[in-house]
């Protein structure tokens, strides 16, 4: 009897599943932070029952750090398209820092930050959300380091690189209560001017 065909559809429904309820998690977090998101709430959303969300997740600390890491891996990703896709030209700075405003403050962005605001006192949380932050951050640093062709090996170019990422990050908490797109993106074109002026002094610029 073979048994590996009924095998696989199973696996490929397990594997849907879990996909459904990652992204619902994400989508209640950024709607209703940590104390809104729980297990029942995310099954509903997801349209599974509590019982196969559990089946996948056991605990509500669990279904958070998963999320969290696809959340991650997709946030690099997009933030990776979108500036290795920027037309070459005097307009590119400007357009890379629009670009990165933006994907900091869009709805995996919103659910981080309220991640992130949850487990700061939250002492079993804590110490497994923040190695993922750490590693969005250097990974969105990195890849702003490639896109720019930013010499770190200069003084201070290192931190106004990473002043940009801490921008975005502000600009990202500012969006969380209210549509903030007109005043990021003054924000951001002014940005651009001064950060095109800082690289531009370095040997590399």
């Amino acid at each position: 009897m073979d048994t590996g065909r009924g095998q696989e559809p199973r696996q490929e429904r397990s594997r849907a599943t879990r996909a459904r309820l990652l992204e619902a998690a994400v989508a209640c977090l950024a709607e209703r932070g940590v104390p809104g998101t729980t297990v029942g709430a995310v099954a509903e959303r997801a349209g599974v029952s509590r019982g196969a969300a559990q089946h996948h997740f056991q605990t509500r600390e669990d279904l958070f750090v998963a999320a969290f890491d696809s959340m991650a891996d997709g946030l690099t990703v997009e933030l990776r398209r979108l500036m290795h896709d920027l037309p070459e030209g005097p307009d590119r700075v400007e357009e890379m820092v629009l670009v990165l405003f933006d994907v900091f403050s869009g709805t995996g962005f919103q659910a981080a930050l309220q991640l992130w605001t949850g487990a700061a006192s939250d002492p079993d949380l804590y110490p497994r959300v923040v190695p993922l932050e750490e590693r969005v951050g250097r990974e969105a640093h990195r890849t702003a380091v490639e896109v720019l062709g930013a010499d770190e090996s200069v003084p201070g170019v290192r931190e106004t690189v990473q002043a940009t990422l801490d921008l975005a990050r502000g600009l990202g908490l500012a969006n969380l209560l209210t549509d903030d797109t007109a005043r990021r993106h003054r924000i951001a074109r002014q940005w651009a001017a001064m950060l095109e002026r800082e690289l531009e002094r370095s040997p590399a610029g």
